[in-house]
């Protein structure tokens, strides 16, 4: 399918029905059944999602019994979050060269507007 782990998450992520079930599982283990209770589709296509999730390494599944719990499994979503901090850190450094940038535009932009009123008064007196 995909050839490297943050590929798999990303495509596992993709899915709206699959990051609703991993919302799902953030509060605690469930079982299939209940995971597929909130949505308009069949038992079989929630298992195909889980099976999507559980390659991509973001879900884990037991056996208890009769009980299936599904959990989830964060460290995929920490190799998410880090892959994209790297991006946010870049962004924030855009964001304050061109803020340091307005600013410096806005101190020449009252520094002109003061030497204006100066000459004025002069021009009046």
């Amino acid at each position: 399918m995909t050839s490297d782990p943050l590929s798999a998450t990303f495509a596992a992520l993709a899915d709206p029905t699959r990051r609703a079930i991993l919302a799902r599982l953030a509060l605690g283990e469930s079982s299939v059944s209940e995971l597929a209770e909130p949505f308009e589709i069949s038992l079989p296509a929630v298992s195909r999602h889980l099976k999507v999730l559980e390659r991509a390494g973001l879900i884990a599944r037991s056996r208890e019994a009769q009980w299936r719990p599904c959990r989830i499994e964060a460290a995929p979503l920490q190799e998410v979050a880090d892959w994209v901090d790297r991006y946010r850190r870049f962004w924030e450094a855009r964001l304050d060269r061109l803020d340091a940038y307005l600013r410096e535009l806005d101190s020449k932009e009252k520094k002109h507007a003061r030497k204006g009123r100066k000459r004025r008064r002069r021009e009046t007196h």
